[in-house]
């Protein structure tokens, strides 16, 4: 897809939403459930849409919310529900919704005060780690959650995830419940399903205000190494983008004594602060280099900068020396850093990473001698993993990673952009010297790899086409010129299906899968024989998806 011409420059006037014509979209149009576009469908991370396309509605999300309550209700969780919501125009009406819902059945939800430090709003990391918190040790009354997010998507839309008692995504049999039972809900109307007025949710007795940034910031130095950063003096600067952890940067900054500048403080639902992003959409994306322009700009006023997307699932990092680091090498990174700095972590525990991520973290695992569980897209098949403290580090391309508290046990079972842009000062402490340096030197040790990730428009049908590649349908025995040594549609890891298809050879792999919340399909590719190598791998790639699509 070609580069937009606005890409890195601020949004004009006509690219930014119509807010009052956004909120009155979520309550006055009604989808069709016989329609598939407008039913319920559950992603990688939940259900997302926009009200302009009756994708997301208010009839969405009683139906979800409902149907969150049925699931509660069947798998036996009476604990307390922690509710939380991005800054996401349509993120404040569906928090409504859903709170109308849960309190008319009883329900004991846990929201931000909306007139506390926070604001309301609450990231991703900071429901998961209330989640692990509240049934540490627990066996009985157990909580779970849910975010109102579209995580870094474009202002236009809005998304719903659930959060089951293990703190992290919900696995594919839960999802499946909640994603059958509200599309019966909204096939029988949602008119027959309880709901208080906003006011009457808020003054229920079953409603609790939780203050989530004390919870979280108390917390943070059992999973990182504050001390070291604010005796270093490291500067630090951090750029909200406008999201749900906007005020925790001043906090943590505060609590720890870090030289830490928050760079704006906007928030703003149309987002008219960030750049446009490569395809010419608004987007915030921290680990674009168009979408993120400005932190970019600033990187010689500190010596790492960091930004996170809306719900603060996801992490950019900026250094003095190299600019934005690209989400794959950074994770690599902190692999190599976060292994041989927690003396505590057992020498039993695996890297975490998705099928789809750099095979630089594999080779780093091999010279720290630790093994890699390999899973396909989405950060639910590290949960496990996480909970039982069997996984240190879990990460995956698009800039997601979360790791353990210094003890080795779990800290959150979400995406936590957090953490995983604050390690970046600590690395940047503890070794003298900034991510981007780090890199060029496992570049020097392992190789240097380069990688691409393409996209397409695919209707459902393509998509559903892709999804069901076998390895019988490759009749292929090279790639640019290599050798295939492997033909994979489920995951060495753990056994599942990836949903598309990958291969690999000596050098080089490339992957091929739907996108679970958008009409596309992806491509991903990487060669540690250079860029032309790569770039011959994509164009072969390209011509392969094409011929099977034809089939």
């Amino acid at each position: 897809m070609p580069r937009h011409p606005l890409a890195g420059s601020p949004p004009p006037a006509d690219l930014l939403i119509d807010v009052e014509a956004l909120m009155a979209a979520y309550y006055d149009e009604h989808p069709d459930p016989a329609l598939s576009r407008q039913r319920v469908s559950f992603g990688t991370s939940g259900h997302r849409g926009s009200a302009f396309d009756t994708t997301f509605n208010e009839d969405h999300i009683v139906a979800v919310a409902e149907a969150v309550r049925r699931y509660r209700g069947q798998a036996g969780i009476d604990g307390p529900l922690f509710l939380g919501i991005d800054t996401h125009a349509l993120s404040a009406p569906a928090g409504r919704t859903t709170l109308e819902v849960l309190a008319a059945a009883g329900v004991e939800v846990r929201i931000a005060d909306e007139e506390g430090a926070a604001g309301g709003f609450t990231p991703t990391p900071a429901v998961s780690h209330a989640i692990l918190a509240h049934n540490r040790g627990r066996t009985g009354g157990l909580a779970d959650g849910i975010v109102i997010t579209p995580s870094h998507n474009p202002p236009r839309d809005g998304g719903i995830k659930y959060n089951p008692p293990t703190g992290g995504p919900a696995g594919p049999d839960a999802t499946r419940w909640i994603e059958r039972e509200a599309n019966s809900i909204l096939e029988a109307g949602i008119q027959g399903v309880p709901r208080l007025t906003y006011a009457r949710a808020r003054a229920a007795a079953s409603t609790h205000v939780h203050d989530y940034l004390s919870a979280y910031v108390d917390d943070l130095d059992a999973v990182l190494d504050l001390e070291r950063i604010r005796a270093a003096g490291v500067s630090l600067g951090a750029d909200p983008l406008g999201g749900a952890g906007i005020h925790y940067w001043g906090r943590i900054a505060e609590q720890y004594g870090l030289d830490l500048t928050t760079v704006d403080d906007t928030i703003d639902p149309t987002f008219a602060f960030m750049s446009v992003d490569s395809d010419g959409k608004i987007r915030m994306d921290p680990s674009s280099p168009d979408a993120i322009r400005r932190l970019i700009d600033l990187r010689e006023s500190f010596d790492v900068a960091f930004a996170c997307d809306t719900d603060y699932d996801r992490h950019g990092v900026v250094t003095r020396s190299g600019g934005l680091v690209p989400a794959n090498d950074y994770l690599a990174v902190a692999v190599s850093y976060l292994y041989r700095h927690r003396p505590d972590w057992p020498a039993s525990l695996r890297i975490g990473k998705t099928v789809v991520t750099s095979g630089m973290i594999d080779r780093v695992g091999r010279s720290i001698e630790r093994s890699v569980y390999e899973v396909p897209v989405g950060f639910k098949w590290f949960v496990d993993g996480l909970i039982d403290g069997s996984l240190g580090f879990v990460g995956e391309e698009s800039a997601g990673a979360t790791f353990l508290r210094r003890d080795g046990q779990s800290w959150t079972t979400d995406k936590d952009g957090i953490v995983a842009a604050l390690l970046a000062a600590e690395i940047t402490a503890a070794t003298g010297r900034d991510p981007s340096e780090l890199y060029a030197d496992l570049s020097r040790d392992f190789g240097r790899p380069d990688y691409r990730r393409l996209t397409a428009p695919a209707s459902p049908e393509v998509k559903s086409r892709l999804k069901s590649l076998d390895a019988a349908d490759l009749d292929l025995t090279e790639v640019a010129g290599e050798a295939i040594e492997g033909v994979f549609t489920h995951a060495p890891g753990n056994g599942a299906p990836i949903g598309g298809l990958k291969v690999t050879t000596a050098n080089a792999w490339f992957a091929v899968r739907p996108s679970g919340t958008e009409d596309i399909y992806k491509i991903y590719a990487e060669s540690f024989s250079g860029p032309d190598h790569v770039d011959r791998v994509a164009d072969e790639v390209q011509e392969i998806v094409a011929g099977l699509l034809d089939d």
